[in-house]
């Protein structure tokens, strides 16, 4: 019985991990159909994780100089790069990374960039507050922030992640690195904004939900027949 209480405990675990999932799916989808934050709103922001993943627009200039595209990541199962650029905020001493957008790589010459469109003076975008580019999976040891500074100079552009702490350290920016900001909008600038939709694995708890309960009922059908319908059995056969 101890085998039949753990199976079923967990199936049912694992249908409550899908149900905090679908929970935190319905948020972010309800954050990101709400009306645009303003700038004010933006800069005065304390608690990042009430808005995260709400719209936003923004004024300022593009710190194009300081731009990073972020190696190995895919849309539409293609292979490229994720371009990120500096915005200075209008009117603060702010600056948050935006995520503008992806360009294909050159299978070619993996360092051979698609060229990219910045646009000069001042602009406005609309974007989405994110937490900060993703990471992947990286051979050797983190980068030091406090060491970064001294590797500014000649620093590729062409980088497999991006710490904003460090990044923050070896531009001098006065970098925010809470959140970042995944630009939205029809492509433009030579860059596709087709941003995939967060993976929360919700079909994963329920197949192994499924198998939890499926051995419960194996685990059942195997107690049944051993203690009860084969001595039953033997009993008629004597």
């Amino acid at each position: 019985m101890f085998m039949l209480a753990a199976t079923v405990s967990l199936g049912r675990w694992q249908l409550s991990r899908a149900a905090q999932k679908e929970a935190l799916q319905a948020d972010i989808e309800s954050q990101q159909t709400r009306p645009p934050l303003d700038q004010q709103a933006f800069l005065a922001m304390a608690q990042p994780g009430e808005v995260m993943h709400r719209p936003v627009r923004l004024r300022g200039l593009w710190l194009a100089p300081q731009t990073v595209y972020l190696d190995n990541r895919q849309m539409h199962g293609v292979p490229g790069f994720y371009v990120v650029t500096p915005f200075a905020i209008e009117g603060s001493q702010q600056t948050v990374m935006v995520q503008r957008g992806w360009i294909q790589r050159n299978f070619e010459s993996r360092t051979q960039l698609q060229p990219v469109q910045t646009p000069a003076g001042l602009v406005e975008i609309e974007g989405r507050i994110e937490p900060p580019p993703s990471h992947l999976l990286e051979l050797g040891k983190a980068p030091d922030p406090a060491a970064a500074g001294a590797e500014s100079q000649g620093a590729s552009p062409i980088r497999q992640n991006l710490d904003l702490e460090a990044f923050k350290a070896e531009t001098k920016l006065p970098l925010r690195i809470d959140v970042s900001l995944q630009q939205t909008g029809a492509a433009s600038e030579g860059l596709q904004r087709d941003w995939p939709a967060p993976a929360f694995g919700i079909e994963k708890h329920y197949g192994y939900a499924f198998q939890w309960f499926g051995l419960a009922a194996l685990v059942t059908f195997l107690y049944v027949w051993f203690q009860i319908v084969a001595p039953f059995r033997r009993a008629r056969r004597g």
